[in-house]
């Protein structure tokens, strides 16, 4: 497979994975307007799990419901929004046309028009996030039930669940940028309805109340961090990831022939000897920003290894001229 259809593949994945976290982010925490008072401030951790702070404040001069969501759904210049990613992955899955299936084409294609049309109307209703929600998830299934388990539907699996663990790291990172005020008694009563609130963005909340019943924060962590059942987990999709890899390069499991499977491995035996009481001393928030560096390493390497073209060796003779920009 050519590197620049390994590259579309992975970024439609991603690009798409990113839409539906996104959405349900947005879905989630306007419903928890109706929950929490007014001096509960919870819309600023969204632009910080997005990455986005210091974008967002250079251009709204208010942090609130319908400038967060503005800019989280159809702010063209930033580049996590929902429109923007849309836009990505249809660009990235037309320029690997021929390696998809036309089901998953007119399903992105439904998306990308429903999109459009909701630009135009400013639509911001709990359906309309739902709708995305639910054409992502679809697509996702198309595509598993649709394209041949090959080396591009490892790719496209090798795009979704890097995506997936990186955003399940973000959203547990909202959970206690909102335990951190400067007044802890205005949240503290509301921890549950907050612990419920991350569950649901995680699509985690069923499956923990048959695993935990109560919400605490270390099984909140742990389930959300470690379980390896739970396929949205960070241990769970980092697992997938590595299998992935090591399908699209054929290695055995005890071994390793290329960087991106060697950075996997090592994020992947990191987190199966973890325990969720070391994640509690070290402190929540510390242990994601260093998983954060792992797995922005893991892209890199995925990217290096895979979809980045080798530049030709210039001729011995050749002059070059280092003030020109790359190719």
């Amino acid at each position: 497979m050519l590197s620049r259809v390994a590259d579309s593949l992975y970024w439609t994945s991603r690009y798409l994975e990113r839409v539906e976290n996104t959405a349900r982010l947005v879905s989630v925490n306007s419903a928890l307007t109706l929950d929490l008072p007014s001096e509960v401030g919870h819309w600023e951790p969204l632009v910080e799990a997005m990455g986005a702070s210091e974008s967002f404040h250079s251009r709204y001069d208010k942090v609130d419901g319908d400038n967060v969501i503005r800019f989280l759904t159809y702010d063209v210049d930033n580049p996590h929004s929902i429109l923007r990613s849309i836009n990505a992955a249809r660009s990235n899955a037309h320029a690997a046309r021929d390696f998809i299936t036309l089901e998953m084409w007119e399903q992105l294609n439904s998306l990308y028009l429903k999109m459009r049309d909701a630009t135009v109307a400013n639509e911001t209703s709990q359906g309309f996030f739902r709708d995305i929600i639910r054409s992502c998830q679809l697509i996702g299934g198309i595509t598993d039930a649709t394209m041949s388990h090959d080396e591009g539907w490892h790719f496209v699996r090798l795009g979704r669940m890097l995506e997936r663990a990186d955003k399940t790291s973000r959203m547990l990172d909202v959970r206690y940028l909102f335990s951190l005020p400067e007044d802890p008694s205005v949240v503290r009563p509301y921890g549950d309805i907050l612990g419920a609130a991350l569950l649901k963005s995680t699509s985690a909340l069923q499956m923990y109340r048959k695993r935990h019943h109560r919400i605490l924060p270390e099984r909140l962590v742990g389930f959300l961090v470690l379980d390896l059942t739970f396929p949205r987990s960070i241990r769970h999709c980092v697992a997938e990831a590595e299998e992935a890899v090591r399908a699209i390069s054929e290695t055995p499991s005890s071994s390793f022939r290329n960087r991106a499977e060697q950075v996997l491995g090592r994020l992947r035996s990191w987190l199966d000897y973890m325990h969720v009481d070391e994640i509690m001393a070290e402190g929540v928030h510390e242990f994601i920003d260093v998983l954060q560096i792992k797995l922005n390493d893991a892209s890199d390497a995925i990217l290096e290894t895979f979809c980045a073209v080798p530049e030709p060796s210039a001729p011995a003779t050749a002059i070059v001229d280092k003030s020109s920009p790359p190719l």
